[in-house]
């Protein structure tokens, strides 16, 4: 039997397909265009956040220095001033005690001497010199003596001592810390390491050196 012939579409049923079809392509746009629209304004507004968030932690950071600085500049101020204090605690009779060991120092040779670099920038500085034809004697002064302290102070001889060597100062060079506060191991550790303790006694300084101390020699 013949077969039936399917009847081609009608104008009218295409330009509806087609209308169809473009108004989806439309919409699809729309809700592109919105959802693009709508990520540009999230992006903004984090980028506003992100830069609000930043300007505010550089405030933060800017105020934080600042207070840094100041409380830097009170800090060498207070420094300054219990270097002045220690001096006044530590420098009458040290002199004497030492002499009394058969040190035969004249006087306080040097406060606050200072190693310079070739840039000028300080490598070490002493509190307290005391000297004589044969020694150099170099007085660390500290409120409570850490154990850095000690360390440093190691450090700080062996600078001053290629210091003298430059010089042709073969003089030999002992040290020694004087602190208000010592615990008694740090105590200990400073006369491991060779030097004079000096502690605050009222409104002085005391040198208690046990049996069998060898003061140590840069």
């Amino acid at each position: 039997m013949p077969v039936a012939q399917a009847s081609a579409p009608s104008f009218e049923t295409v330009w509806a397909l087609v209308k169809e079809v473009a108004e989806n392509l439309k919409e699809t746009d729309r809700i592109i265009k919105e959802s693009q629209q709508e990520t540009d304004r999230v992006i903004k507004e984090s980028q506003q956040e992100v830069a609000k968030r930043q300007e505010e932690t550089d405030r933060q950071i800017e105020k934080t220095s600042r207070k840094i600085e100041i409380l830097t500049d009170q800090m060498g101020g207070l420094h300054n001033k219990f270097g002045e204090i220690a001096e006044h605690l530590v420098g009458p009779g040290i002199v004497e005690r030492f002499n009394n060991l058969g040190y035969h120092f004249d006087g306080i040779a040097g406060r606050g001497f200072k190693i310079l670099d070739g840039q000028g920038n300080i490598k070490a500085e002493m509190d307290i010199l005391l000297e004589n034809g044969d020694y150099i004697l170099a007085v660390e002064v500290k409120a409570d003596v850490r154990k850095n302290d000690i360390e440093h102070h190691v450090k700080r001889l062996e600078i001053f001592r290629d210091y003298r060597n430059k010089h042709n100062d073969i003089r030999k060079i002992r040290g020694a810390i004087a602190g208000a506060i010592f615990d008694p191991n740090i105590k200990e550790m400073a006369l491991e390491n060779g030097f004079y303790v000096l502690e605050q006694s009222g409104d002085t300084m005391k040198m208690d050196i046990p049996e069998g101390f060898n003061p140590k020699e840069w």
